[in-house]
């Protein structure tokens, strides 16, 4: 679900934390990426051109096969070593999103059985959509792509988002990447979002820096996780009222959730009411302590793809083109064979444009010192 509204309270505040990039800016980076957004995503946008899912013969879908097959290639070809994690068991505190989620489908598919025989395609296809989630089995589908493809990936023992951070601040990856604000919870250095977006999209690469983020809205650790609960996440429902400009104002104001509720249980005559049984310090221990495997137990290794076994499996079992496969699997042969070139800023350290005016004013150039030697001659 994510943290409504945090995208612009870290613009408005924090601005400096904010780069955008393209894809060939990312060049020589490693990067964690939430693979269970990823095939959301796919399932979602990788559509035929009457809007239906891609399928083959057998009518088994395999949109998420080609966005994962594609958009991999693409992130290799520009030098770019992805790692893919995926969801382990969601936490207890999850069960109430997750029945949400299900009844939104439920009313999803109630609304297009109204519609279907007087609704547009576009009216359909807008419920349709909501109706995607990513199946136990197209998760092991993509698992088993993305081993004869070479690539790796990690089972997360629980949020694939935490697994993501972790292994972005243990410096196995340069950062994490997720659509998901709500990431940023779990520190990592850079959370890099749209990365996996169609390239038609022409949607720029968002890189948010944490510490940056976090400074620019004054607040230490504690504080923003809790700024997080506050605005929403997928453990607890928000206080009715509370949007994103009053609740950094009551953290500001406050320095706390615990300060907050008792600030709201001392004015019962107040607008705002917390929720009854509103588990906030159990979603805080979760962001504080999530249940991930250390970054230094994990290797990640890239490997040459098994292009007989992508034909077979891809060609064979799924129906894609045999063409374009083999024509995938010799580009990511190349990429992979190349490795990921050091960049530039991994051998150099970067001098801000004042220091170096102030080195300057502290070192006047060779000309300028014979010069003034010749006048105090004079």
């Amino acid at each position: 679900m994510g943290v409504k509204g945090l995208n612009q309270l870290i613009k408005e505040h924090s601005p400096s934390a904010f780069k955008e990039f393209q894809l060939k800016n990312l060049f020589g980076r490693k990067v964690a990426i939430d693979a269970s957004m990823c095939l959301y995503q796919f399932l979602i946008a990788v559509r035929q051109s009457d809007g239906q899912q891609l399928t083959n013969e057998n009518g088994e879908t395999t949109s998420h096969l080609s966005g994962m097959f594609y958009r991999t290639i693409r992130m290799v070809e520009n030098n770019i070593k992805p790692v893919y994690v995926f969801d382990g068991k969601p936490p207890v505190l999850k069960g109430g999103e997750l029945e949400k989620r299900l009844l939104r489908r439920e009313e999803a598919q109630k609304q297009i059985d109204s519609i279907k025989d007087t609704g547009t395609v576009d009216e359909v296809m807008k419920f349709e959509k909501r109706l995607v989630r990513v199946s136990r089995e197209q998760n092991d589908e993509a698992k088993k792509l993305l081993e004869l493809m070479g690539i790796p990936y990690v089972n997360a023992p629980c949020e694939a988002e935490a697994q993501c951070a972790e292994l972005a601040r243990g410096g196995k990856v340069f950062a994490a990447a997720s659509e998901d604000m709500d990431t940023l919870c779990y520190e990592p250095p850079f959370l890099l979002r749209h990365l996996t977006f169609a390239e038609a999209r022409k949607m720029p690469i968002d890189q948010i820096t944490y510490s940056e983020a976090i400074a620019g809205l004054e607040m230490t650790k504690d504080q923003f996780i809790d700024l997080c609960i506050l605005l929403g996440c997928d453990y607890c429902e928000t206080i009715k009222g509370v949007g994103p400009v009053t609740a950094y104002k009551l953290i500001k104001e406050h320095g706390s959730l615990d300060n907050i509720i008792k600030h709201i249980e001392d004015n019962p005559g107040g607008k705002l009411k917390v929720p009854e049984n509103w588990p906030y310090d159990e979603a805080r221990e979760l962001f504080k302590h999530p249940e991930v495997t250390e970054a230094k137990d994990i290797t990640l290794k890239w490997k040459e793809p098994d292009v007989d076994g992508l034909v077979a499996y891809m060609v064979g079992e799924k129906g894609f083109s045999e063409d374009r496969i083999r024509s995938g699997a010799e580009k990511l042969k190349k990429g992979l064979k190349t490795g990921v070139q050091g960049r530039l800023d991994g051998f150099f350290s970067v001098v801000k444009p004042a220091a170096v005016a102030a080195d300057k004013k502290r070192k006047p150039d060779a000309k300028a010192s014979k010069n003034a030697k010749k006048t105090k001659r004079k």
